[in-house]
């Protein structure tokens, strides 16, 4: 059942099952949640599986060799087909499922490990596959049998299958059959950067195993031979499983190309197939060919980031096969480089990604901005599968800084399933946490330890985990992982003069690019961590803490201003380059520099321009902070132009150009470039939650220059739409509050006589605006100036 065809159901259905093992009973809940677009319901969020009866099994003559595939069948005759049937699958690493042939789960598994312990299992409702009499069941594996800077190896590859209802049990043992898959092979070189788990996935069908996992099929005669089992969970080295924590895969189906062209060579032909836009995909071919013939499979950001990345290869049959390389990849085209006398019937792509909807919409009357937002949501989606990522070619790793970017782009741009992946990497973090009480990301990692503290700061703070509060309202997270929180907080000190004392980490990085001053960026992520603390100290009831941690806020804000402002900007003493304009910014967004450094920090803002793709966000922030929403979008469009304008790329770049004029390799596909987008929602159209789940929103737009502007906000209570148009005389809004929610409605205080549904109103002065408070329902205001 997918996301969005129903509205809500929730049921939990509780069954006494008796095992025929002796007098024991257990006590089973099964509890299934169908949730559709505008809700989001907040359970355990990392739970162990519980009792395990299943044994981990494998290939009596795997080695778990670095690119194992091994192929698992189980034959079970069923009297009565259950209503529900909830299978706990786990693996190392990844796998594919069939039920009487019919393909149940595409690419299921995470990658390990929610701790650097543990590893992640699925439930996976399969009555709808099942009949009465017999049924086959066939699990593909694929054991990646390496680490990365998204993957922590357990070393051996492994399957645990458990499905218990009345009618009927199903566990992994060794009554299954198994055999390694001889078809898939290690790839000649190259071989894809250290960075990715992942290996090319060489395919020769001069050696497949047929349709192994179809009903008839003659197991023994293959090969197939009795599984070896291994242990009953929790066992080395998987040890404790927890349950998925995100929605299986979106499958979108094998599609056609958008057009197709061919590059004719001497012996070979390449084939160039036009995707849509970057996708993460796997590449499908239907072909007449003889035995033997190597077919290669790319895309074009094979070499993107400056490093090899992942790659198919195929060996043909004699005569017409089919074929799906099961390892994804992604770019905006795919190369198929064919040789001479293959016949072709047809190439096709599967798209698969994050199970989310886009949801979240942005129009205005700039042609710029209106692009711009398109390109960043297509950016941020790519970058979504097992976690969020850097970039879905070279790494696929969740760097904390660009996690806080992409989960603030996704509270505008996607519906609340979106939720759930941001939620899971706040709960790796505390899972990967150190015995000095460090944190350190990308997580999960198997060669990765290194802590970047700005990062860690940031997503750890106010713009990560109490953003992440603050849209969703989910207080179960925050009070699950604060205590571990403030151990992190803890390992910093303020000096005697009360600011940071400088944490160099495992890598000091701020930002890429040149004049960055360090000192001030570590400065204000911490008084942002700090801020983030307070804030969820006062959910939490913690009393002790909020004069705690305020107090370092007081002493640090003071101590900032007189040690680092020098009358024109903020600069650390041993500094002497160009001032950095990233930290500027992350002065005015966190609240340090107070109004009447504006101006002098606005003339910043117009002579230096060194941020990063990564940190102009929040120089654009502190535009609108500061009121100056023409000057923001004057700077957007200048730095992002090239950017947003270029017709070879449907995704946003790591730096400011693609390759050398890039920065870290120059990935195309970086979602940290699409920060624009949250601005363009949360200040030119003015929405953004006051209290957490939307209890409380406010609507105070900043259009600037602009005289249109549109944006749909998903929200857990349903979806705020918002339309303003703005003349020389009328400020005209049009807003749908969703039920549960109030707004506080802002409209510039040069507009004085207001109606509201045609009706006038008397609004509250604050500032500059005109305030209106409303609660659910459509509204029309209707400025207008006095003549």
């Amino acid at each position: 059942m997918k996301y969005g065809v129903i509205k809500y159901y929730f049921f939990s259905i509780k069954m006494k099952l008796r095992y025929n093992l002796g007098k024991r009973y257990f006590l089973i809940t099964f509890l299934l949640v169908f949730i559709g677009p505008g809700r989001m319901l907040f359970g355990a969020p990392m739970q162990h599986s519980g009792l395990w009866e299943a044994h981990w099994i494998t290939a009596a003559k795997s080695q778990s060799a670095t690119n194992t595939w091994i192929c698992f069948r189980k034959e079970i005759k069923i009297q009565k087909k259950p209503v529900i049937a909830l299978a706990k699958i786990a693996v190392d690493s990844k796998y594919w499922l069939w039920i009487n042939n019919r393909l149940v789960i595409f690419e299921g598994g995470l990658k390990r490990g929610a701790t650097p312990r543990d590893t992640y299992y699925d439930e996976v409702n399969i009555a709808p596959y099942l009949h009465n009499g017999v049924n086959t069941i066939g699990i593909l594996l694929w054991y990646f049998g390496k680490d990365g800077f998204s993957h922590n190896s357990s070393g051996k590859a492994g399957m645990v299958f458990q499905c218990i209802t009345p009618e009927m049990t199903i566990l992994s043992d060794d009554s299954w059959e198994a055999r390694i898959d001889p078809a898939y092979e290690i790839s000649p070189l190259p071989h894809p950067n250290y960075r990715l788990p992942e290996s090319n996935v060489f395919y020769d069908a001069r050696k497949s195993l047929g349709l192994w996992y179809s009903p008839d099929y003659d197991a023994v005669a293959h090969g197939f031979g009795a599984a070896m089992e291994i242990g009953i969970p929790p066992c080395a080295p998987w040890h404790q499983l927890i349950k998925r924590p995100i929605p299986q895969w979106k499958d979108y189906g094998l599609n056609k190309y958008v057009r197709k062209r061919i590059i004719s060579g001497k012996n070979n032909d390449t084939i160039v197939c036009v995707l849509p836009y970057d996708a993460q995909i796997t590449p499908y071919l239907d072909i007449i060919s003889p035995a033997g013939e190597n077919i290669s499979i790319q895309t074009d950001a094979h070499a993107d980031g400056g490093a090899l990345n992942v790659r198919a290869g195929y060996i043909t049959k004699e005569g017409r096969q089919a074929y799906e390389s099961y390892g994804w990849m992604n770019g905006n085209k795919v190369y198929y480089i064919v040789p001479k006398g293959i016949k072709i019937i047809d190439l096709k792509y599967r798209e698969t990604g994050y199970n989310t909807t886009f949801l979240g919409s942005f129009k205005s009357n700039s042609a710029f901005l209106n692009l711009y937002w398109q390109k960043a949501r297509r950016t941020l989606y790519v970058n979504m599968r097992d976690n969020y990522m850097d970039c879905p070619d070279r790494e696929r790793a969740q760097w904390l800084g660009d996690e806080v970017l992409e989960s603030g782009e996704a509270f505008y741009a996607l519906d609340t399933m979106s939720y759930l992946l941001q939620r899971k990497g706040m709960y790796e973090i505390i899972g990967w946490q150190r015995p000095d009480s460090t944190l350190f990301g990308p997580i999960p990692a198997g060669n990765w330890n290194k802590e970047l503290p700005c990062q860690v700061l940031a997503y750890i703070g106010y713009y990560g985990f109490w953003n992440y509060y603050l849209y969703t309202g989910d207080r179960k997270t925050i009070e699950d992982l604060y205590n571990n929180v403030k151990k992190y907080v803890a390992v910093w000190k303020l000096n005697d003069k009360g600011t940071v004392v400088f944490r160099k980490g495992g890598w000091t990085w701020g930002d890429w690019g040149e004049n960055i001053d360090t000192v001030l960026l570590e400065n204000a992520w911490y008084y942002l961590a700090v801020k983030g603390m307070r804030n969820m100290a006062e959910v939490l009831y913690k009393k002790n803490d909020v004069l705690y941690y305020q107090g370092i806020m007081d002493t640090l804000k003071d101590a900032f201003n007189k040690q680092f402002w020098n009358g024109n900007a903020y600069r650390s003493p041993a500094y002497k380059y160009a001032t950095d304009d990233r930290s500027q910014a992350l002065a005015v967004v966190s609240g340090l520099a107070d109004s009447t450094k504006y101006p002098a920090l606005l003339k910043v803002f117009k002579q230096q321009e060194h941020a990063s793709p990564y940190m102009e966000k929040y120089v654009l922030q502190a535009l609108y902070v500061m009121g100056d929403a023409d000057y923001a979008l004057i700077r957007m469009k200048k730095r992002f132009g090239p950017m947003v304008d270029n017709p070879d790329y449907t995704t946003l770049f790591e730096g400011w150009g693609v390759g050398k004029e890039g920065f870290g390799g120059g990935t195309f596909n970086h979602a940290w470039s699409g920060g624009g987008l949250i601005l363009m929602s949360q200040y030119i159209c003015g929405i953004s939650p006051i209290e957490p789940g939307y209890r409380l929103f406010h609507m105070k737009p900043q259009l600037g220059v602009l005289h249109f502007a549109h944006a749909t906000v998903p929200t857990n209570r349903g979806e705020i739409k918002v339309s303003i148009q703005k003349s020389d005389k009328h400020f005209i809004v049009n807003l749908t509050v969703p039920e549960g929610t109030k707004c506080e409605v802002s409209i510039p205080a040069v507009y004085a006589r207001i109606l509201c549904n045609q009706r006038p109103v008397k609004p509250e002065k604050q500032n500059q605006d005109n305030v209106i408070l409303i609660g659910p329902g459509r509204f029309q205001f209707d400025a207008e100036k006095e003549s």
